[in-house]
């Protein structure tokens, strides 16, 4: 069955535009409480619904309240809350489905809702299919006596610090280190600084001024010369950038170096190895640098590639029960820590790598220089199919082959747009990008 409304990461998109809207999200609540139900054998599920800083939250958490209730489903509700917070209360208290509305780190405008299982996990293609179902069907109503209750629940927030502080050793101290948070006027605005503080580390904040509407606007993990700048004027020892759900994050030391994903999923894959630890191989993506791939092999650990986003990402680590993996973006896993990507406590365990070591991150990837990455998006007419580009096909396999082990050439087509990704790495940066002018123009029949 051909999904109509989930997409790689939940539903997401315009606010105001079907399907982000509230009669859609009152539907979507009922759907999704008549699946539980059904799974429930006569017991009364419970669902956790948080929520980033957007303004048309409170539209959607209201209209999914409504749902929820109106199929027996009782709700709690955390208000602000990073989105693997509300995995690992969902885990926590044993509820039966947590709920998210964040559209991560794209601006105001859009908005979405994501599910995560009892277990805090992605739920399976078949249990969004079943929703699909259930929302082409005619709603079952409940009478009053067997509606869902709401409540708030108590100190979302502070449990959640005091998970993230549990991820990491009782033995890591940040004191004496002055950090930078930039929060994205996100969902983080409060938890993330707490965290760093109450370890011990000396705390200033960026992107904790949340008004509805400037949530990822020039700060966090997607805008990172703020932190950069920030780090730098203020002599701090490291900057944490999270986006506006806080699942991904971008890491900038005491020189305003900054650090993305696949350089930060190599210092844990290092440390673990350091630590004694078996590390068979990490779950990178298509997009994740070369340089890092040849690295890792050199240490004896393989790297696997996996499709663009999270999800896929940890079906390749579930397939393969291994633990860590991530995408350049900042999007970490380490399933023995949490069962889903949390910016927070990827930061916390580079920074412990870092105080296993005793060196400097600089120091811990002096082995890796990461291979420049030229991308060219070449727009497609309409209904044209670039698979069926013989000029393309052979020029692809040419410059393969003269790349060798010392680059790769990567074409895929937009999930979103009609547009062909041309993207070319290798060791010089005017090599990567003749090859992929080369690319782009037989792509585009010149």
């Amino acid at each position: 069955m051909a999904r109509q409304y989930f997409g790689t990461d939940g539903i997401r998109g315009t606010v105001g535009q079907f399907p982000i809207t509230p009669d859609f999200a009152l539907r979507l609540g009922h759907a999704v409480g008549q699946v539980l139900q059904r799974a429930a054998s006569g017991r009364r599920p419970t669902v956790l619904i948080g929520k980033d800083t957007r303004i048309s939250g409170y539209m959607l958490e209201s209209a999914l309240e409504a749902g929820f209730a109106s199929a027996g489903v009782n709700v709690l509700l955390t208000g602000p809350l990073p989105t693997p917070g509300v995995a690992y209360l969902t885990r926590a208290l044993r509820l039966d489905l947590g709920v998210v509305i964040s559209a991560s780190h794209n601006a105001f405008p859009d908005n979405g809702i994501k599910f995560f299982s009892a277990k805090g996990e992605k739920l399976p293609d078949a249990w969004e299919e079943a929703v699909e179902r259930a929302l082409d069907e005619p709603p079952a109503w409940v009478d009053s006596a067997r509606l869902g209750r709401a409540r708030r629940l108590d100190d979302a927030q502070g449990r959640y610090v005091e998970f993230c502080k549990s991820t990491v050793s009782g033995e890591l101290s940040l004191k004496g280190l002055k950090f930078v948070v930039d929060a994205a006027h996100g969902a983080a605005y409060q938890v993330a600084p707490a965290v760093f503080h109450e370890l011990g580390g000396e705390v200033t904040s960026i992107g904790v001024a949340p008004n509805g509407m400037n949530i990822n606007a020039g700060v966090g993990a997607t805008s990172p010369a703020a932190l950069v700048a920030a780090v730098k004027e203020q002599g701090a020892d490291f900057g944490v950038a999270l986006d506006g759900d806080a699942d991904r994050l971008q890491l900038v030391d005491h020189e305003g170096r900054l650090y993305n994903g696949d350089e930060l999923l190599y210092v844990l894959a290092m440390d673990r190895k350091a630590q004694g630890e078996a590390v068979p191989g990490v779950v990178g993506t298509l997009m994740t640098n070369m340089a890092v791939e040849v690295a890792l092999a050199e240490q004896g650990i393989a790297l696997v590639r996996a499709k663009v986003g999270d999800r896929y990402v940890l079906e390749e680590l579930a397939a393969r029960r291994w633990l860590l993996g991530g995408e350049s973006s900042g999007h970490l896993l380490a399933l023995d820590r949490h069962s889903t990507g949390d910016g927070i406590v990827s930061a916390l365990q580079v920074l412990q790598a870092v105080q296993h070591s005793g060196r400097s991150l600089q120091a811990l990837l002096e082995t890796v220089r990461l291979y420049p990455q030229v991308m060219i998006n070449v727009r497609l007419k309409e209904g044209a199919d670039w698979r069926q580009n013989t000029r393309l096909a052979e020029l692809t396999e040419r410059l393969s082959a003269e790349l060798g082990r010392q680059g790769r050439v990567l074409i895929r087509a937009s999930g979103t747009e009609p547009v062909l990704r041309v993207m070319v790495e290798a060791r010089e940066e005017s090599q990567a990008r003749r090859a992929a002018e080369a690319l782009a123009a037989a792509a585009r029949g010149e």
